[in-house]
């Protein structure tokens, strides 16, 4: 693991070969992209949508609160329907009614199977057809099927405006009454899930597969698993299988060779004192605890939603706040707290590591946490005026919510984010600069480090690459840059370089061996990790070469998360090495925390929904809620909250450090979280699993299903481990608000310290 120059060879072999390989990719997506027709036309020349009504559409859907309500090719929430799914299903359905009681004078339910048969044929010739004219940008649609669609867009305007006899099946939904007011809108947007539908049931020009892959399964269209969808998904088991061989292997030869360190007798960093910018940071850590309360809250009220759609224990709180903003709040939230944690980590520990305390540092760290006040209130604001179909739609793509789920925020708080991160880089790089010019034995981990806050702040702005008219599987194309490249890639590619730098500082780990297994751990992360983008764009209109790639690399992915248990144990070790590491066990303990749900809730859930003939049933179910739960908290939320702890325990009076309330929180939270997967988010998308495989996810995703008795009792069950959760969260806070008011009125007191304290130098 020491040799670094080859390690640096093959991570940069590994990000070319990577992004050049995605580049192409997304190129593809872009020549294969579902056409939009110009005009949707009848046999009759009667001009059913334009173009500008779908693109229309589509930004009324948006401002409704987008994937946040429901959800589009199985992206989105959960409780509404997939509007796409719905919409075939409901299409299909139609059109044999109106057939049997044209041709048969009948029900279709009551014909014979012969004849039903026959008309289910029909059916799928009739809606498998490509009518799409490149030339003209014309889809032609047969007069029976027009009928049809005019008879769906009278009832989803009638769901999303304000007919009393739907207005039970929109609590159901949890869907306002009048979501959308104005019925010109409502119409538009009834031709963008039109369209969604026609690219899921329509043969791609030349092929025997729909532009979506077949996907979702619905058997009255012909809507089943494609072979390579089959074939991948087994490739991608062995693949999985041989690589979790080989990294044990090559892990257990690197592991031989390892010196252990010496520990120190006493704590390296006791001396250390806070700089004017470090101290600037605590404020940022306040903050991390409140949203991370608001965002349990607004989950509380999320998941109750499921059984009362409108109330909130027989409150109309929805009238204020709706399932789509709560929703929206809960998962911007994480995104927020979790990378406010990580930012202000980086913040502290730059000035820390390096002894360098730029001139106006801790301006630019209050400057920049004023601007991430202004994108967090701002953004939120933007979200419920959106919701609430107060600002018009041009607006909205600005200031309102774009629809899109964990970048829902308007262009302008995006664009402000994206300059506050530019802001984040430059504070980070000029503290580090001294000491990334100085040598030492830390210096490459150094590197690495300053390299990863380059990688966050450029990422970001992925997010800014698509308009208000950019194509839908284009924007998914993007979107996933950010949601998966940017949270889940080269944040933790920083957030384990500060791991590995703070093991190093306090004599837990040498320099040279974290140094590799830093660079080691990224490239096989990355190896698997950007190309493992693919996976989450199997459905969304892109050609079949997205399924084989994303396959084989989400399956990589898994692989180093085989050895986190491994990982685990020597953070444990650690903890319990010396002494006075027992004033670290917790933040220590957080890490170990880390690696158990990176290994159940990335790898095993991660690997559950991953494969394409299992992402091809269940996506869009709550076995996604189940991955999203487990690794979004139990990694990235752990993960900040153990960094988070780290600067504390450097900003506060030692004397005020409760060891005690830092345990009952780490258990409840950690009990909580596995109390919402496993008594409730696990069982519910098991029992959908299983009515998608059975009938298709249009019944999984109904409100007939979603209400039945077993399920809402499901949901209740979710509250035992809602209320562990929130009370670990309430004592998280409670430890830190004991940590500010024990070191308030000066500098910390620490009783053990006889040395005299150490300064950073100012300029």
């Amino acid at each position: 693991m020491r040799n670094t120059k080859r390690l640096w060879l093959y991570l940069a072999i590994v990000m070319l070969a990577s992004f050049a390989w995605l580049g192409l990719i997304g190129r593809e997506i872009y020549h294969q992209a579902p056409p939009v027709p110009g005009q949707i036309v009848a046999e009759d020349g009667t001009v059913l949508y334009t173009r500008d009504d779908i693109e229309t559409g589509r930004k009324v859907w948006q401002s409704a609160g987008g994937m946040q309500l429901g959800s589009i090719w199985g992206h989105g929430a959960y409780l509404a329907p997939d509007w796409s799914a719905d919409w075939l299903h409901r299409e299909a359905t139609a059109l044999l009614e109106r057939w049997a009681r044209a041709e048969f004078g009948a029900p279709f339910d009551a014909l014979d199977s012969y004849d039903q048969a026959a008309l289910k044929a029909r059916l799928r010739d009739e809606l498998r057809a490509n009518r799409y004219d490149p030339e003209t940008g014309v889809l032609t649609v047969s007069n029976d099927r027009a009928a049809v669609i005019r008879e769906l867009a009278a009832y989803y305007n009638d769901l999303f405006g304000a007919a009393p006899e739907l207005e039970e099946l929109r609590e159901q939904y949890a869907m306002p009454n009048n979501a959308v007011p104005d019925e010109t809108r409502r119409q538009a947007m009834t031709g963008f899930f039109f369209w969604t539908a026609w690219a899921a049931t329509t043969e791609r020009p030349g092929q025997e597969i729909t532009y979506t892959s077949n996907w979702p399964f619905e058997p009255l269209v012909g809507n089943s698993p494609t072979t390579g969808t089959t074939v991948w998904s087994i490739a991608s088991v062995i693949l999985l299988i041989f690589g979790i061989g080989v990294l044990v292997w090559y892990y257990a030869m690197a592991r031989a060779e390892e010196p252990h360190p010496e520990v120190p007798s006493s704590d390296p960093l006791l001396s250390l004192r806070p700089t004017p910018s470090m101290r600037a940071t605590g404020k940022y850590f306040a903050t991390v605890i409140a949203l991370f309360l608001a965002q349990i809250g607004l989950g509380s009220v999320t998941a109750h939603y499921a059984v009362e759609g409108h109330h909130f224990f027989g409150l109309p709180l929805a009238e204020i706040l709706p399932y789509a903003v709560t929703r929206t709040w809960h998962t911007q939230l994480a995104v927020f707290w979790i990378a406010t944690a990580w930012l202000a980590t980086g913040l502290y520990i730059a000035p820390a590591v390096s002894g360098h305390e730029p001139r106006f540092q801790r301006l630019g760290v209050n400057l920049l946490y004023g601007a991430l006040l202004l994108v967090v209130v701002g953004s939120m604001a933007g979200e419920w005026f959106a919701v609430q179909q107060i600002i018009d739609l041009p607006l909205n793509f600005w200031f309102g919510h774009q629809g899109y789920e964990y970048v829902d925020l308007g262009r302008f708080w995006q664009i402000l984010l994206f300059v506050g991160l530019i802001v984040w880089l430059t504070l980070v790089g000029r503290a580090l600069w001294p000491a990334l010019r100085a040598p030492s034995e830390s210096r490459t981990l150094l590197v690495i480090l300053f390299l990863s806050t380059v990688a966050i702040g450029l990422f970001y702005g992925a997010g800014l690459t698509w308009g208000q008219h950019t194509h839908l599987s284009v924007i998914e194309y993007w979107r996933w840059w950010v949601v998966h490249l940017w949270v889940e890639g080269f944040f933790e590619v920083f957030a384990t370089a500060v791991i590995a730098l703070l093991f190093v500082r306090l004599g837990l780990a040498r320099a040279g061996v974290a140094t590799g297994a830093v660079l080691f751990a990224t490239i096989v992360f990355l190896l698997g990790g950007i190309l493992g983008t693919l996976h989450h764009l199997y459905w969304t209109g892109t050609p079949t070469s997205v399924i084989a790639v994303g396959a084989m690399f989400s399956a990589l992915e898994v692989v180093p998360l085989a050895l986190l248990g491994v990982e685990g144990y020597e953070n444990y070790r650690l903890s319990r090495s010396a002494p006075w590491v027992a004033t670290y066990r917790w933040p220590i303990l957080f890490f170990v925390g880390v690696a158990f749900w990176n290994l159940l809730g990335a790898g095993v859930f991660g690997f559950m929904i991953n494969p394409p003939i299992s992402l091809y049933y269940i996506q869009g179910l709550n076995t996604t809620a189940v991955h999203a739960h487990s690794a979004l908290f139990g990694v990235y939320g752990l993960l900040g909250i153990g960094l988070m702890l780290f600067c504390l325990r450097g900003l506060g009076a030692r004397q005020a450090w409760n060891d005690g309330l830092l345990k009952t929180s780490f258990w409840l939270l950690n009990g909580g979280l596995a109390g919402m997967v496993f008594l409730s988010l696990l069982p519910m998308g098991t029992l959908q699993a299983w009515a998608a495989v059975t009938h298709g996810l249009w019944y999984a995703r109904s409100a007939e299903f979603m209400h039945q008795p077993i399920i809402e009792w499901l949901v209740w069950l979710r509250v035992p481990g809602d209320v562990i959760f929130a009370a670990g969260g309430v004592v998280l806070a409670w430890f830190a608000f004991r940590l500010w008011r024990g070191g308030r009125g000066g500098a910390p007191v620490r009783a053990t310290d006889t040395r005299p304290a150490r300064t950073v130098p100012a300029e």
